[in-house]
């Protein structure tokens, strides 16, 4: 089942509340959610990209609601920041805990927010950007990130400056994962998503 999401904090920020499957879910319903950050949205990116699609999906099948949202109205990265922020707290307002993931552009603004002090358990970045602006800069900010990371990258991927974050990741002993593929995972996404949902939803499974 989904829903749409208006959330608040004064700009058009629209999202997809994807349910977990019930089968998956312990109880009555699901205390914790994923909240996905799309790709560059100058260049088509949305809250439907396949792979923002796969990695609900893969989180969904192991009890773990997803939200999908769009930023709103271009920003060069600062108003897109503060949607992940807005989108987070609605998150926080509604689940007992957060995990965050993004995909290139959507990847900086993940880990970006969370540097920033996003309310979340976890964060995964797949095919990050390294840098949107001097002062956007994901490798100057990582060290102010404290929860778990994992970084994802494809070794063709000669799109995003992902190296300097993979890098960054290493240097601070956190998650790396390596797939042989380009920027868009393309005949991967499916192992891909299954691998951000083995990082996050350990952290976002409550102990029984």
């Amino acid at each position: 089942m989904t829903e749409t999401i208006l959330v608040p904090g004064g700009r058009d920020v629209k999202a997809t509340l994807d349910a977990a499957d019930s089968a998956a879910v312990a109880g009555d319903s699901p205390d914790a959610v994923v909240v996905a950050c799309p790709p560059h949205p100058q260049q088509g990116g949305h809250r439907g990209d396949a792979r923002l699609v796969a990695v609900s999906d893969a989180v969904r099948s192991r009890g773990i609601d997803c939200l999908r949202f769009d930023y709103g109205e271009w920003d060069e990265g600062y108003g897109e920041r503060a949607d992940t922020l807005r989108a987070v707290e609605w998150a926080n307002e509604r689940y007992d805990r957060v995990g965050l993931f993004g995909f290139s552009f959507g990847g900086a603004m993940a880990l970006l927010a969370a540097a920033d002090g996003a309310d979340v358990e976890a964060v995964s970045a797949l095919g990050p950007a390294a840098r949107l602006a001097a002062d956007l800069d994901v490798t100057e900010e990582f060290d102010q990130i404290p929860v778990p990371v994992q970084v994802v990258y494809g070794t063709r991927d000669d799109i995003a400056d992902w190296q300097p974050v993979v890098d960054c990741a290493t240097e601070y002993h956190q998650s790396t994962v390596e797939f042989a593929a380009d920027h868009f995972f393309i005949g991967q996404t499916g192992k891909v998503a299954d691998a951000v949902a083995e990082f996050l939803v350990p952290t976002l499974v409550a102990e029984h």
